[in-house]
């Protein structure tokens, strides 16, 4: 199984969605990140960490608040956010770093 370190590592960007299952916002995320993911195909990977079972990333990245989105490519960290974003500008976002 990959590491972390391994999937953001990619040259591919890779969209990181720290999530809880206990919140409401990041279930309409989860939505968003479907549509993102059916317009950028492979060109972006999108994995799901949920912070209840990984408390090491979480305290890493010093992430307080979910849902937490980052954009990693070739290990480092180029974008950030917390809260919901529309799909339409997560895209917009995710086309900068391609």
């Amino acid at each position: 199984m990959e590491t972390f370190a391994d999937l953001i590592s990619s040259p591919t960007p890779v969209l990181v969605d720290v999530f809880a299952e206990w919140c409401a916002p990041c279930k309409i995320m989860a939505g968003i990140l479907k549509k993102v993911k059916e317009t950028q195909g492979d060109s972006l990977r999108i994995i799901k960490i949920d912070i209840d079972k990984n408390m090491n990333i979480a305290q890493h990245y010093a992430i307080s608040s979910v849902p937490t989105l980052m954009i990693f490519k070739n290990g480092k960290q180029l974008w950030r956010q917390s809260g919901v974003i529309e799909a339409n500008e997560l895209n917009k976002i995710v086309e900068m770093f391609k």
